[in-house]
């Protein structure tokens, strides 16, 4: 009997890469998802796609919490202040997670993608964005943001997820004014709290196919290493040379997903 059930080696194979990939790409600017999303949906195609949602998270957060400690290394964001974001991003995506089956996902991403492309516009009319930390606001109001936005999108993440790294990014360094490399650094251990927090309600519910995403766990650290080790060699200048590229590829993706379900 296969290991992996009735999936077949070519599968798991193209599965791997695209976790390594997106482990990669996910470490430094964000929109892994983007690439293993789309190719588990492709390899497991027998599956449900709740279930295709709850092995894509398991196999998420080994990555980003492989990139998370690798920036902890070189990076020191503020603890308490990333601890402001992480918890209620944790608890949001729980309540995300808990309704992704019950509502319409697809009339979010019209609203997805006209937020993506004004990100784009903003961060690109803003060379200056992002290269040197700049804080903006009292550190009780960066805190009230942060607890909010990481509610928000904690929320999004469980029950939608494609540009939840992005987003993340954009509170951290447009609206708050960390440095791209920094804001790279606290992005990752928030998302390391959504996909926990999507984590626990999918296992709870039965709906993870536990090899599977195990073993795609492994590409994804090993991609998650790779990104980190290049972001902060690159600084932010390179975080934020990705995170355009990403963002835009982002945009075709939802736009073309919005225009196929309408």
């Amino acid at each position: 009997m296969h290991f992996f059930g009735d999936i077949s080696n070519i599968s798991m194979g193209f599965m791997a890469i695209a976790a390594l990939c997106a482990g990669f790409v996910d470490a430094v600017a964000g929109g892994g998802g983007l690439i293993q999303l789309p190719a588990l949906l492709l390899g497991l195609t027998s599956s449900p796609t709740v279930q295709v949602l709850g092995t894509n998270k398991l196999s998420s957060v080994f990555g980003t919490t492989a990139a998370a400690v690798m920036y902890r290394r070189r990076v020191t964001p503020d603890f308490r202040f990333t601890c402001a974001m992480a918890i209620p991003a944790f608890l949001g995506s729980m309540g995300g997670a808990l309704l992704a089956s019950h509502l319409p996902t697809h009339a979010l991403r019209p609203i997805v993608f006209v937020l993506l492309v004004l990100v784009v516009i903003y961060t690109w009319k803003k060379p200056e964005l992002g290269h040197v930390e700049n804080l903006r606001h009292t550190q009780r109001r960066r805190n009230v943001i942060a607890v909010g936005s990481g509610a928000v999108i904690g929320f999004y993440d469980g029950i939608f997820g494609p540009g939840t790294g992005t987003f993340l990014m954009v509170v951290l360094v447009a609206l708050l004014g960390f440095a791209f490399l920094t804001a790279s650094s606290m992005a990752k251990v928030v998302n390391v709290a959504t996909n926990l927090g999507a984590l626990v309600i999918f296992g709870i519910h039965g709906v993870i196919l536990w090899k599977v995403g195990l073993a795609l766990g492994l590409a994804n650290i090993a991609g998650g290493i790779l990104g980190a080790r290049m972001a902060i060699r690159g600084g932010s200048a390179l975080v934020r040379k990705f995170f355009l590229v990403v963002t835009v590829i982002l945009i075709f993706k939802v736009g073309i997903d919005t225009i196929t379900h309408w």
